[in-house]
């Protein structure tokens, strides 16, 4: 995750949009510590080829709000809360509700495309598809912002640090050095979230 060194307009720190997701995430992972068998086998993301497998339609969108532990719930919920704000105080907070569903379940589409290839069973769980999403319109929307990450901490441009963290995303997608993460599902949910975009974009040209 990264760290903005700028100061924003005046806007609301906690939108909407950002709040209710923050709450139902948090929920979530309340219940899975209630239930987490129960959590898991009917909202977690399986395969959908696999004929031993529980996958359910809604759970393209239901896995988005599960996680697999304290850290990775609370990274992508500072990511979404971080780079979401801004947006959903630019979009508006149904463009941008939407906008984030959208690339939730874009990046479920593409990891059981994935899966469908690698075979198992396994499911999957987090936000960070949805999140990867927000970062990539928050480079498109802020470009010359500037941002830290957290590694390496070197200050570059939003839209810098988007292209650099989606190669990152591939290369590790294709080397396989980094088991038991999604990178795919991360690059899908950028990729519908482009897509989304360029909809919108073409929708106001012609008006």
């Amino acid at each position: 995750m990264t760290q903005t060194v700028y100061r924003p307009r005046r806007s609301s720190a906690l939108p909407n949009v950002i709040f209710a997701l923050l709450v139902a995430n948090g929920l979530a992972f309340a219940l899975q510590q209630v239930n987490l068998e129960f959590m898991f086998m009917n909202f977690a993301l399986w395969p959908a080829t696999d004929p031993r497998s529980p996958f359910m339609p809604w759970q393209l969108l239901t896995y988005g709000f599960l996680h697999g532990n304290t850290t990775h719930i609370f990274f992508n919920m500072f990511g979404l809360w971080m780079f979401g704000r801004d947006l959903e105080n630019v979009m508006g907070s149904q463009r941008f509700l939407i906008y984030f569903l959208v690339c939730v379940v874009g990046a479920g589409i593409v990891q059981l495309i994935v899966a469908a290839f690698q075979g198992g069973l396994y499911p999957t769980v987090g936000a960070s598809g949805g999140v990867f999403g927000i970062l990539l319109a928050y480079g498109l929307t802020f470009p010359n912002r500037v941002v830290v990450p957290l590694f390496p901490p070197i200050p570059m441009r939003a839209i810098t640090f988007v292209f650099v963290y989606g190669l990152l995303e591939l290369y590790l997608g294709v080397s396989g050095n980094a088991p038991g993460v999604a990178n795919f599902a991360h690059l899908g949910g950028m990729l519908f979230g482009f897509i989304l975009l360029r909809y919108w974009r073409s929708q106001r040209r012609r008006r």
